[in-house]
């Protein structure tokens, strides 16, 4: 227990009875420019605590042992304690501080311990030199190491810390030898100091020889083809370990140790040390989302395959496993394929899955360039706005043009058919004549050349805690790369994370444009379509458990609503039902029927602006929270339907698991209370027993939070739960 007190307790000298009594709680006195928890981790004395999270509601009612930790006192420890504080103080810049110890009895077993602190003026910087013997870090890069400011006391560690990027830097630049020294100067009163580095680089350091051991069946030629170090050029320590997870990502070593020898003032002789890895891998692997349902998947990897660091991926995956049975059944409604259930377009409850083969060769002329030819077939599902089969082949040229810095150029070849009911084309694409119907229906080319750049400066892959990254992609199809749908699509999106107290804080922003090209709509086998046509694959869509979590899954942006028109016939105590003339002349008017009866289908946009920013907070080991608020604006240029709602601001809640293969998210958001008109489409029967689509000319007031009974209900309607594998972002 710690707590902040105030008042003179007897010294330490008179406490020698309380030697080896429990410790009930720390406190300290006169703290201002500490954090008291940063101090209780400075000192060696601890307070009785409850042993386990668990175990926290017995330790509210009982003292026992079982349940809690009883450190006893021990004076000699206490007075070293007094000594820690100091130093501490001293490292921060508080050369002057004092710390007393002092015991107080606070039951006839129990003891308080407080720590009384003087912790007196700071010892600010006067001034910062650094001394070059020659010119090679400009000012501007200097001030990139941080280094100590003028005016701020002198803590040791941002001494410390600057120096050693300042050496950082100059190793980064091929100077393997630069020392960094770094001087303190008191002025003759002791109230302020300057502080001097001594920068000694050195002469630039080159590679002499690069020795391997310990591989088998890989070559030498491979493994230095895959490093990228080459006799004779400049050393930089940032390109060792650069080559150090090269040799990693290829998958083809358990174990790469780097070890360098100066052979002069200049060269350097690196040995390699690897163990290889087993070459042939079979993973197996499932998954449960509510957006999925249940996957299943199975990968077989070849590696080193026939030489050079080839690698062969054959992979099989199926989703949506029992789809009809858990659709609609505890979370599994909240984040449903809109377009299922009674009013039933029951492709979307069917399996989906993917085969594919990947071959790839991680050099190419250079180590830093890439190449990957692939083949595919799949069935997959986007929910409410598309199920599409699909074979094809693409490949995949890749350069590294900086340290975690790829980009790649590709072009995919694809054989597409929507498999969908006559209100998806409706919807979609705005085509709602059979006929039309019939051809959009058909095998279309779907084969866009695409550009994508990311880089990557965060500390870790899957639980990052500082850093940033960025990624932009962009996208032609035309007749020009033999596509049946023009068009050209760009996305930019940022992240950053910052340590902030106990937790971290990120952000994201994401930004998307589409514009269909002219000759798509003939291509397609539809020439009176009005406009131009796009993919919904390759529109933009937002709400879900990646980008507006208080939304479900894409239901933010333009919509249409369908209903069958058996709802729209029958009557009830509020209203009378429609006509079948009505009906087919589309001047039903749909007001008075509860919102749930209707289905909300995504139009999607053509353009999308979004950001999320995030707080998150360890809670016990492998479980932390997450504060989160998340916004998003669309675009809709080229609908015929500008409906729905286009910008949102939803907070909420989350927490996560660390697991071995990621972070299990639960996310909790909260929807805003707001109703829309939006458009109504049904489908009628004409007299010669085809089926028509036809829209409504009276908009339907949608509240998809609309209930009857209690405030409380009405709250809880307002959120949305969210469950996958993997952060937001």
């Amino acid at each position: 227990m710690l707590f902040l007190v105030m008042g003179a307790p007897p010294p330490l000298e008179a406490q020698e009875a309380f030697e080896g009594r429990p410790v009930n709680a720390i406190g300290f006195e006169g703290v201002e420019v500490m954090d008291p928890s940063e101090l209780e981790d400075v000192i060696a004395t601890e307070a009785r605590s409850c042993r386990n999270l668990i175990y926290t509601p017995l330790c509210w009612v009982t003292d026992s042992g079982t349940f809690k930790e009883k450190p006893r006192l021990d004076l000699v420890e206490l007075q070293r304690d007094e000594l820690r504080l100091r130093v501490h103080y001293w490292r921060a810049g508080f050369r002057r501080t004092e710390a007393e110890a002092v015991v107080t009895e606070e039951d006839d077993e129990g003891v308080l311990v407080v720590f009384r602190i003087q912790e007196g003026p700071p010892t600010p910087v006067s001034a910062v030199d650094v001394l070059q013997t020659d010119s090679i870090l400009s000012p501007r890069q200097l001030q990139q190491a941080r280094l100590p400011r003028a005016g701020q006391p002198l803590h040791l560690s941002v001494v410390d810390s600057a120096g050693i990027r300042i050496q950082a830097m100059l190793r980064g630049r091929g100077y393997a030898g630069a020392s960094v020294t770094d001087t303190i100067l008191l002025s003759d009163a002791g109230n302020s100091a300057r502080v001097r580095y001594a920068v000694v680089p050195g002469p630039l350091t080159t590679l002499e020889s690069l020795d391997i051991a310990g591989n088998r069946e890989v070559e030498d030629a491979t493994i230095r083809r895959l490093v990228g170090l080459e006799a004779g050029a400049i050393f930089r320590a940032e390109e060792l370990q650069e080559a150090q997870r090269s040799l990693y990502r290829s998958e083809l070593f358990r174990q790469v140790i780097l070890r360098t020898e100066p052979r002069t003032d200049s060269t350097v002789a690196v040995l390699l040390q690897v163990q290889e890895a087993p070459f042939r891998q079979i993973r197996l692997g499932g998954g449960l989302t509510t957006i999925d349902f249940i996957q299943l998947e199975s990968r077989y990897t070849l590696y080193n395959w026939y030489g050079s660091a080839r690698r062969l991926d054959l992979r099989g995956a199926v989703g949506n496993l029992l789809a009809p049975q858990l659709f609609g059944s505890q979370v599994f409604g909240s984040a449903a394929p809109f377009g299922v259930g009674e009013t039933v377009e029951d492709t979307f409850l069917r399996p989906t899955w993917e085969l594919s083969a990947d071959l790839s060769q991680p050099w190419l002329f250079s180590s830093n360039t890439a190449f990957s030819l692939g083949v595919f077939g799949r069935r997959r599902s986007v929910p409410g706005i598309v199920v599409d089969e699909g074979y094809g082949a693409g490949l995949t040229l890749t350069r590294q043009v900086a340290r975690r810095t790829p980009i790649s150029i590709s072009y995919d070849y694809e054989i597409t058919r929507v498999d969908a009911g006559d209100l998806y084309f409706c919807v979609n694409f705005g085509i709602c004549q059979g006929q039309l119907i019939e051809a959009l229906s058909g095998k279309q080319a779907l084969s866009p050349i695409s550009l994508v750049t990311r880089t990557d400066r965060t500390d870790d892959p899957l639980f990052p805690a500082q850093g940033w990254t960025a990624r932009l992609e962009l996208e032609h199809a035309s007749t020009f790369t033999a596509s049946d749908f023009g068009y050209n699509r760009a996305t930019l999106e940022l992240t950053g994370f910052l340590p902030l107290g106990p937790g971290t804080l990120a952000a994201r922003v994401r930004a998307g444009w589409v514009q269909g090209l002219g000759g798509t709509a003939a291509a397609v086998g539809v020439p009176d379509a009005s406009g131009d046509l796009l993919h919904p694959r390759k529109r933009f869509y937002t709400g879900g458990s990646r980008s507006v979590r208080g939304y479900g899954e894409n239901q933010l942006g333009p919509r249409i609503l369908s209903i069958p028109p058996d709802r729209l016939l029958e009557g009830d105590s509020t209203r009378a039902g429609c006509t079948v003339e009505a009906l087919s002349r589309g001047d039903c008017d749909p007001t008075g029927i509860p919102s749930d009866r209707f289905q909300p289908r995504p139009l999607g946009g053509t353009s999308v602006v979004g950001g999320s920013l995030e707080y998150r907070l360890p809670l016990v080991t492998d479980l932390s929270a997450a504060f989160f608020v998340d916004a998003a604006t669309m675009g809709d240029a080229g609908l015929d339907v500008p409906s729905g709602t286009r910008r949102a601001v939803t907070p909420g809640l989350g927490f996560r698991y660390r697991s071995p293969v990621g972070p299990i998210r639960l996310d909790l958001g909260v929807r805003p209370i707001r109703g829309e008109r939006l458009p109504v489409i049904t489908q009628v029967e004409d007299g010669d027993g085809s089926l028509r689509l036809v829209q409504l000319e009276q908009r339907m007031f949608y509240d998809p939070v609309e209930q009857e009974g209690s405030t409380f209900r009405r709250l809880i309607s307002r959120l949305q739960l969210h469950l996958s594998i993997g952060e937001a972002f």
